[in-house]
């Protein structure tokens, strides 16, 4: 199994990707966890938001490998505790199910992308950089694998 992180960026500070790989190295090689960069679009002061949201959301479409679960990153999707994170992630297991994962630009994504999704979820109710997002995931799906493999990582319920 294979769990792609389809991410809208460019250039990110190190400390994100640091701290990104220091999570996705943590995986087997039976569960990898794989960054797919696509270059964000430049915004200007005179840039109409909703076509550069429309020009990154076909990119990323594009970018993601085909017979993957699609999950979108969203602050208005469903929130997962950690655990229902790892019961999903025991699903996708079980099944041999690619997995990726799309995270926008600064923007977010236009609600014609997320109509494509088989799941839209929220970390938060907070807004985060979204460079930012994509550790905070990869944080979470190394949690969420130590609880399926009973690993000590997760201190929790």
């Amino acid at each position: 199994m294979k769990i792609y992180v389809v991410a809208s960026g460019g250039r990110v500070p190190d400390w994100v990707n640091i701290a990104y790989e220091n999570y996705a190295k943590r995986f087997p090689r039976e569960c990898r966890l794989e960054l797919i960069e696509v270059a964000g679009k430049k915004r200007t002061k005179t840039s109409d938001l909703a076509r550069v949201r429309e020009l990154e959301a076909s990119a990323l479409s594009r970018a993601v490998p085909k017979h993957c679960e699609r999950v979108a990153l969203d602050r208005g999707g469903r929130q997962f505790s950690t655990l229902e994170l790892a019961g999903q992630l025991r699903s996708w297991l079980g099944q041999g199910s690619d997995v990726a994962f799309v995270i926008g630009g600064p923007d977010g994504l236009p609600r014609s992308l997320l109509e494509t999704m088989n799941r839209i979820w929220s970390l938060s109710e907070l807004t985060f950089p979204h460079s930012l997002v994509r550790i905070i995931v990869a944080e979470q799906l190394y949690r969420a694998w130590t609880i399926v493999n009973g690993h000590p990582y997760h201190r929790g319920e």
